[in-house]
């Protein structure tokens, strides 16, 4: 068992790190006050990852991606969670469901995602299905030729910054043929046919692009448009989640990693009573819990990458991907706070990154599976397997 970083590794983390600190980060306040990225910054963003060669990061070399294992783009993710405001989502990864998708599709779709062409964004939450997505109400018909889409959606992210939306449906209104559907729009602002936003509401923290709320009235989707099979939602979202819950993870741990090196800095050089506020006991304390939180959290992270990339069992890889989005989001929450702590009024301060980090590191607790889905995650899996699960070395 190696924990050591290879040099091309460490040089992708680097990569990372660069990204994140000369073309993100001054990007961060602007956001913050606009409430989201301004128009005229996300053409330029947008070229400037292609040339940082970021783009495709989550795909393989024969869907035009870079072909990185999950460990080298953890790395990756892992530096881009420093920034702010959700800037990191301007380093697009494609739907994994895509793959399973016609060769048209993965030509018309995948493939132009890879590099930027296209984008896409998911819609499955509803005003009544959240955590329990059999209780999705929109539904697909098929009518004369084509589906017909009925239903509303909430918290459909990235809307405003895609061209095409992956909509979770169930057919005939059955919740035992939860089905994919690509409905595409005209550009990033205009909806699609018969189909309304309604809004997109703001929120404690202000994101690069926006979360939207869409109403489908009988619009229509060619018969093409159906992603796998009637019946296939769940299986060829399985990997997304996976995948999304790792990047979450990746994320959490460098916003807190940012945090709890500001608060370190601030508290060597922020003098009380005569001497450096680290040389009391409560902040050297705090300090210490904040790295030995970040140390596990960190090797738990890129096990579970190096889990994927040995080809280990998909079962156990979900079970092992909730227990981490679990562990990291609550981690990160708990470190980011102590930061502000240590920081005290300077860190409640909106120019401050900490603050901001405060805002945004609370949705980890709640967005792609709430802590208390992860848990029942779980402890599903350890009804079923034992504790042996998660605490067996090998």
């Amino acid at each position: 068992m190696d924990f050591t970083f290879t040099d091309h590794e460490r040089a992708l983390s680097q990569r990372g790190r660069d990204f994140f600190e000369q073309v993100l980060e001054p990007l961060e306040v602007i956001t913050d006050e606009h409430g989201e990225l301004p128009d005229a910054e996300r053409a330029p963003l947008r070229q400037k990852v292609r040339d940082w060669g970021l783009a495709g990061i989550n795909l393989g070399k024969d869907h035009g991606g870079l072909g990185l294992s999950m460990v080298e783009q953890t790395l990756i993710e892992e530096q881009l969670g420093r920034v702010t405001n959700g800037l990191w989502s301007a380093v697009w990864r494609a739907p994994v469901s895509l793959k399973f998708g016609t060769d048209r599709q993965i030509e018309e779709y995948l493939i132009p995602s890879a590099g930027g062409e296209r984008r896409g964004c998911f819609a499955i939450t509803e005003p009544g299905a959240g955590s329990d997505p059999r209780q999705v109400q929109t539904r697909a018909d098929f009518r004369e030729g084509h589906w017909r889409l009925n239903g509303e959606k909430w918290f459909v992210t990235s809307y405003n910054a895609s061209d095409f939306i992956i909509v979770h449906a169930h057919v005939d209104g059955d919740p035992d043929k939860p089905t994919l559907f690509l409905v595409d729009k005209p550009d990033y602002y205009t909806a699609p046919p018969n189909t309304t936003h309604s809004r997109s509401p703001r929120f404690m923290h202000n994101f690069a692009y926006d979360h939207a709320e869409l109403i489908f009235t009988d619009t229509p989707v060619p018969a093409d448009k159906m992603l796998g099979e009637v019946g296939q939602g769940f299986e060829l979202t399985k990997d997304w989640f996976v995948e999304a819950r790792l990047q979450i993870a990746s994320h959490a741990l460098g916003a807190a990693t940012r945090a709890a090196e500001i608060a370190n800095t601030y508290a060597t050089e922020r003098r009380q009573f005569g001497r450096a506020i680290r040389d009391f006991q409560a902040i050297e304390f705090m300090l210490a819990d904040m790295a030995v939180e970040l140390y596990a959290a960190k090797s738990m992270l890129y096990r579970v990458a190096a889990e994927i990339d040995s080809g280990a069992d998909r079962s156990l890889i979900h079970s092992h991907a909730s227990a981490l989005k679990l562990h990291s989001s609550e981690v990160a929450g708990r470190v980011v706070d102590k930061a502000l702590q240590i920081l005290g009024g300077r860190g409640y301060m909106r120019e401050n990154p900490v603050e901001r980090l405060y805002r945004d590191i609370r949705v980890d607790r709640i967005w792609e599976g709430t802590s208390e889905i992860q848990r029942n995650v779980v402890g599903g899996r350890l009804r079923k397997m034992g504790m042996s699960l998660y605490s067996d070395v090998a």
